[in-house]
């Protein structure tokens, strides 16, 4: 029987992420403690955002979960303590805030916030946050006309990927002479074992007890997996190994790797490691 062997919520998107033993499944993502998977992302000076795809150092920023504050490291910094409440509405300041194609209404984080990213990352930046009244809506064209919401993903709630799929890619490597990569190079939100080698493609859902997820998309694949995590170096890129036999022609080509996926049963439903999952396949 497959079974759930990872979960991870990135509270800040394109930074480190956290490991968890059990969360709970939203429409909008994962969540645990009230915080949200990519609840928080850094913008650029014309509130854009900004990914590791231009600043790997992006994947040293560490966060911890730390009574009523989000805590973060980062090498050769203060660790910085950022509120878990939403701001007071008198204390608020909006912006609005482009991420891919959606403009979004955010809260903007104080001087000091935005100048220890600013260190952190080596460029000017700001921090943002979700705002309590925005609405973003994920494209119906992938999802069949079922609506639904994320936060400052890329464009889906959830990212789920097999741990065979992985193994698959690294025995590939490890023949080219190459190193194995980790899990976290691809930067799922759930990890499934059980599965054949990218049976995940042919998923029509994942039952979690109660929830369940319906995958929508493949994730194509930006140069984000040539990234060490770690250390924020960058190569060699396993996606040009995966080009050779991960090319999806209903994407024009893009290398994929993972499925995203939908909340379509089971709003507010906690998940835990270790839990089995019923998956059904699409052509079955």
């Amino acid at each position: 029987m497959p079974t759930l062997t990872a979960i991870t919520l990135y509270p800040i998107k394109s930074c480190a992420g956290l490991s968890l033993q059990e969360a709970t499944l939203t429409e909008a993502g994962l969540m645990t403690q009230h915080i949200y998977d990519r609840e928080w992302m850094v913008v650029d000076g014309e509130g854009r955002f900004m990914t590791q795809r231009e600043h790997p150092r992006m994947a040293l920023i560490v966060p911890r979960l730390k009574g009523e504050t989000l805590e973060l490291r980062a090498p050769g910094m203060l660790r910085l303590e950022i509120p878990l409440g939403l701001p007071h509405p008198d204390d608020a300041v909006a912006r609005t805030v482009q991420v891919w194609d959606d403009s979004v209404l955010a809260y903007d984080c104080d001087e000091l916030t935005a100048t220890w990213f600013s260190n952190a990352i080596g460029v000017p930046c700001r921090l943002v946050r979700f705002h309590a009244d925005a609405l973003r809506k994920v494209s119906e064209k992938w999802t069949n006309g079922v609506a639904a919401t994320t936060l400052f993903s890329d464009g889906y709630p959830v990212l789920v990927a097999g741990a065979a799929s992985l193994d698959d890619l690294n025995a590939r490597l490890v023949a080219a002479g190459r190193a194995p990569v980790p899990m976290n190079r691809f930067r799922p939100n759930l990890v499934i074992a059980g599965l054949e080698a990218f049976e995940e493609d042919y998923a029509a859902a994942y039952r979690l007890g109660e929830a369940e997820l319906r995958p929508v998309k493949p994730c194509s694949r930006c140069p984000i997996p040539s990234v060490d995590q770690d250390t924020a170096e960058i190569g060699p890129d396993p996606v040009d190994l995966l080009r050779s036999y991960r090319a999806k022609p209903e994407l024009d080509g893009a290398i994929c790797f993972g499925m995203n996926a939908i909340v379509v049963a089971g709003d507010g439903q906690r998940i835990r490691l270790g839990q089995e999952v019923d998956v059904e396949l699409a052509f079955l």
